[in-house]
């Protein structure tokens, strides 16, 4: 540690293919696309835009208007780092949650290991904005998804690639594909622990894992890494049931190592062990720290991605940090910036930013602010609710004496970063006096 991370979104550590496509996205024209950007920036490069430095609140942004604060996503990257250093771990945050490159770019620069995806056209958008390691979390049987892998691979003797494998059937038919697209270089897999009855994916017994395992020795395209899971899905999780099964993950790794399943790696190769969502990466850790010694090296690689913006609500309460709080804590990123357009009684009020524009899967938006549109002050969203939200309005209860009127801007905190960056292709980066330093390309 102690080095110093430029605020700004830079990439002087990224690969010559990272460089090129971020000048990419400088370079790209603002216009009717992007939400909220200020009409009269219409044909400036984004890139000339920012260095306009405008500000959010009186620099012809429109309402409503997603904003991330700079000083939040850098102490975010900061602290994931450092907790990752300390924990002997390896990260590839989950790029799904921002399918930003921008970020992606800034996640590696703090160490980020690789760059995780959940589907096959995200590791495609991260090809293209030059990712060189990319652990998928999920088992791929599209042949035509495993045909582009095959020539990235083939391609591209630097790039590394891991998915899961869950199932012999998963196997037949990813060796089957590869095959007919004469593939080179195999694919790593790892066997995907089920997280219990009932849960999400993944090989539901070690015996299964074994017939994985077995299936995937039989190919030649493909080369067993490892292991993993997600333990987010462990049924009922608490932190004694979420350690019972990474506990099974490790045996399952040193069990498949004592019985020279990784025989095909080289002795320098290490065994990849990954486990660890934005819920409980704590255990992850704690368990991942008594992992015995094997025949090789092991990468033991957490996944968390929520983190970088972290929200004001579900991932506020599960974090973490909330149980070992001397380890640091996360800061809220986004605020949603809606105008009161709408007051028509005293106890009701509604403003412009909708489902298009707000995350409302997990929890409502929540008022915290208010700027007002006389004098430009703000003070706190004292009695006012958000209540529900239709397309492109909010609902909003209002207490006796709240102060609100038409006009004013309503900063909103949201919930679940996935659904909030996906609503936005370009997201002003601001700082706290309200100067937007940058802006961030989303491609969902």
């Amino acid at each position: 540690m102690g080095v110093a991370h430029d605020a700004t979104i830079t990439f002087e550590e990224a690969p010559l293919a990272a460089e090129q496509s971020v000048t990419a996205l400088i370079d790209e024209q603002v216009d009717h696309r992007f939400k909220a950007l200020p009409p009269d920036a219409e044909g400036l490069s984004v890139g000339a835009l920012a260095a306009e430095r405008r500000n959010l609140f009186t620099g012809g942004f429109t309402t409503p208007v997603l904003a991330l604060s700079a000083e939040s996503v850098e102490a975010n990257l900061a602290l994931l780092e450092t907790y990752a250093e300390r924990h002997g771990l390896a990260f590839a945050p989950h790029g799904k949650t921002s399918m930003s490159p921008q970020l992606f770019a800034r996640q590696l620069e703090y160490g980020a290991w690789g760059i995780t995806a959940a589907v096959p056209h995200q590791a495609r958008v991260y090809r293209a904005h030059g990712i060189q390691r990319i652990f998928l979390a999920n088992e791929v049987v599209d042949a035509v998804a495993l045909r582009w892998l095959a020539a990235e691979l083939d391609g591209d003797p630097d790039f590394t690639f891991a998915c899961y494998v869950d199932s012999v059937r998963g196997v037949e038919l990813m060796d089957e594909a590869l095959r007919a697209a004469g593939a080179v270089r195999p694919v790593d897999v790892v066997v995907e622990l089920g997280a219990g009855q009932g849960a999400r994916t993944g090989a539901r017994t070690e015996a299964d894992c074994a017939a994985v395992a077995d299936a995937v020795a039989a190919t030649s395209t493909l080369r067993l890494v490892g292991v993993a899971g997600y333990e987010g899905e462990v049924p009922d999780a608490s932190p004694e049931r979420v350690r019972e099964w990474l506990r099974r993950l490790v045996a399952l790794a040193a069990g498949f190592d004592a019985a020279g399943r990784f025989a095909k790696l080289a002795p320098a190769d290490a065994i990849l062990i990954s486990a660890g969502g934005s819920a409980w990466f704590d255990a992850v850790a704690d368990v991942f720290a008594g992992i015995p010694e094997l025949s090789r090296p092991v990468c033991k690689l957490l996944r968390s991605g929520a983190y970088v913006s972290h929200d004001d609500g579900h991932y506020l309460r599960i974090t973490p940090f909330n149980r070992v709080p001397e380890e640091g804590a996360l800061q809220p990123a986004f605020r949603l910036w809606a105008q009161v357009v709408s007051r028509p009684s005293g106890e009701q009020a509604f403003l412009n930013a909708g489902k298009r524009d707000a995350a409302y899967d997990l929890d409502l938006p929540q008022a915290q602010v208010v700027r007002s549109a006389r004098d430009g002050s703000v003070r706190a969203a004292t009695g006012i609710t958000v209540t529900g939200l239709s397309d492109q309005h909010t609902w909003v209860g209002t207490e006796e004496g709240a102060e609100l009127e038409v006009g004013d801007w309503v900063g909103m905190g949201l919930s679940h970063p996935c659904t909030s960056f996906d609503k936005w292709q370009l997201i002003p980066l601001v700082q706290a006096d309200g100067t937007v330093t940058d802006y961030i390309r989303t491609f969902f």
